[in-house]
């Protein structure tokens, strides 16, 4: 497959498979409100769909909706002093009603309706007259923020059409790879990063998808390079977006990833390389499927974005403690930044090192043998399976090669953290 071929069915993947049932929570959402506020049963009048899917910079799998409902001068002087947190009570009971065996709370600023697979979060608010929102918070009492989602959108929109609709596909991309490697950025976060980057160049204005690789790798590099900060200013609306975790570490990597397969040049390892760095949207290659025909082992590995969405949206870490009779020797991350080799024989306990998922949600792992001994054992393994509730995973190291193990943090029906670690198994 050429370049241009590659990105252009990875973009493909990419596209939201589930747009009519988004559309119709949308629809049926502000029907509801609409009904009661307005008496009115219009299922688009007084709302606005914003974040990234209102951006239109959202992928496959999101999980997380966002919509603006408007409410009248009327409901303005009830609710204006002081009383945010019966609005939130208020608009709660009335979607309530509609869906009375969903899961439906008052989250600080919000309403939040928890379907199987996505949150519809529904901010009530106030349009003003230069087409920003107030909205209540709870968190401050008596406080009512400033939201102007409408310019962010239109800036979104304006810097994709100059920069040859570049813009949304970057911003998607940057999802997948976020997703991939469980890295906690935002959606607006990625969407001000990448509107800065193409911002400060010229270089991609009249790029196609045969030079998405390089516009990746470059972009890559400007994520490794940012300082850190505690946050960005929103296009448009000139409003903080705040980081939450760091993202360098995994932007630095992805680079060199990048670099690597642009340097081998359309080689058969192209497609495999370039889903390390993207995870299963990316387009397999041709011979590779003709290849599977002759394996000689099966090939047993799952993928976690065959069974659930995947929308990172919190941190999950894991290490690995390495045991020789009993007794701990290291931690395997420290043992791979000194470059100490891990042998055969050993116990390896895994365990959840840091989760920040509220709860409820569950654990799922992954365990993958690589190389050819794995390949002439039959054991590549790679089922998922569920944790058995104390976030640990024991494993031994039988035979040397490149496994992989990985962690995932199910809430909701939606994979919302995910990490991962390389196991490198040698023999002396």
């Amino acid at each position: 497959m050429t370049t241009s071929e590659m990105f252009t069915e990875f973009i493909d993947n990419l596209k939201i498979d589930n747009e009519e049932q988004i559309s119709g929570r949308y629809a049926e959402i502000t029907r509801v409100l609409n009904k009661h506020y307005r008496d009115s049963e219009s299922k688009t009048a007084n709302s606005l769909q914003v974040g990234s899917y209102g951006r239109h910079t959202a992928i496959r799998g999101i999980s997380d909706l966002d919509m603006i409902y408007m409410l009248s001068d009327d409901e303005w002087a009830r609710f204006k002093d002081g009383r945010q947190s019966a609005l939130l009570q208020e608009v709660k009971g009335v979607i309530k009603e509609r869906y009375p065996r969903t899961d439906i709370r008052g989250d600080g600023q919000v309403v939040v309706v928890s379907f199987d697979n996505q949150d519809v979060e529904v901010v009530p608010a106030f349009e003003q007259t230069d087409e920003s929102f107030k909205y209540p918070d709870t968190h401050d009492e008596g406080s009512w923020p400033i939201t102007r989602p409408r310019e962010e959108i239109q800036a979104i929109s304006k810097m994709n059409g100059d920069k040859n609709n570049n813009l949304r596909p970057l911003c998607r991309m940057i999802r997948a790879w976020k997703n991939k490697h469980g890295v906690v950025m935002g959606g607006l976060l990625i969407d001000t990063i990448a509107y800065n980057f193409l911002d400060d160049t010229d270089e991609y204005d009249d790029c196609s998808f045969g030079d998405y690789d390089v516009m990746i790798r470059d972009f890559l590099e400007y994520l490794a390079e940012q300082k850190k900060q505690e946050y960005y200013y929103a296009p448009g609306s000139n409003q903080k977006v705040y980081v939450i975790k760091a993202f360098q570490g995994k932007a630095k990597k992805a680079y060199k990833l990048c670099c690597e397969v642009i340097e081998a040049g359309q080689t058969a390892s192209a497609n495999a390389k370039w889903k390390k760095v993207f995870g299963r949207p990316f387009p397999a290659s041709s011979r590779k499927l003709v290849n599977a025909s002759a394996r000689t082992w099966r090939d047993t590995e799952e993928f976690i974005e065959d069974k659930y969405p995947v929308d990172v949206r919190y941190a999950l870490e894991i290490d690995c403690e390495v045991k020789q009779a009993g007794f701990l020797e290291h931690m395997l991350r420290e043992m791979l930044a000194k470059h100490l080799p891990l042998l055969a024989d050993k116990t390896l306990m895994f365990k959840v090192t840091e989760c920040t998922v509220p709860e409820p949600y569950h654990l799922e792992w992954k365990v993958v043998n690589r190389g050819d001994e794995a390949e002439r054992l039959n054991k590549i393994r790679g089922e998922i399976v569920r944790d058995s509730g104390w976030g640990e995973k024991k494993e031994t190291t039988n035979f040397r090669g490149e496994h992989e193990v990985e962690c995932y943090a199910v809430k909701n029906g939606v994979v919302v953290a995910r990490a991962h670690i390389d196991v490198p198994i040698i023999t002396r």
